[in-house]
């Protein structure tokens, strides 16, 4: 899947977040994200995969003014082990300098559980998104990633430290092309 067709409806949305925004770090990404899922272009539950609170406290530090927005319920979470743990791995590579990588770490482990590529389940528009996301957010652990596995890959593969795995060599493994190369 290469970048998404990006529409004068969704750019105008992201806009329309943006035009709200604080000028931090993160806003950006989460206009982005805010904006495809309205569009339909994400796997991400109501409230980009947080609770409530967490939500409304996101929305507040990067885009003051427009109020709370999550009066639902979450939506269950039948794989909620598997986010909490990606959550963890996520948080222990944190870069430190942005209270809202805490909630990044919710949201991405959120789209590790939808069924496309990382980059278009949380509702970025392009595979280099998620790596300027990650990179931003999560600097070690984007650095580890040298030869440029896909992500959801990459991370489930540390996480599990190769218990999944067939091989113990990416490159002897006869899964390597699911794992490397084009998007598409």
């Amino acid at each position: 899947m290469s970048a998404l067709h990006l529409s004068r409806p969704l750019l105008n949305a992201e806009q329309v977040w943006l035009s709200h925004s604080r000028g931090l770090p993160n806003d950006r990404w989460l206009a982005r994200m805010l904006a495809s899922q309205r569009f339909g272009h994400s796997a991400l539950p109501d409230g980009l995969g947080l609770a409530p609170a967490d939500f409304d406290a996101l929305l507040q530090w990067h885009f003051p003014g427009l109020g709370q927005a999550s009066d639902g319920v979450p939506q269950p979470n039948h794989r909620r082990d598997d986010c909490q743990a990606l959550e963890q791995l996520l948080l222990s590579n944190r870069a430190g300098n942005d209270p809202s990588e805490t909630w990044m770490a919710s949201i991405v482990a959120a789209g590790c559980l939808g069924g496309d590529h990382l980059w278009y389940d949380l509702g970025l528009w392009s595979r280099d998104d998620l790596c300027s996301l990650l990179a931003s957010n999560f600097p070690a652990l984007a650095g580890q990633n040298r030869f440029n596995m896909k992500w959801k890959k990459f991370l489930y593969r540390l996480l599990c430290a190769g218990r999944y795995c067939r091989s113990p060599s990416c490159q002897d493994c006869v899964e390597f092309s699911e794992c490397f190369g084009p998007e598409s």
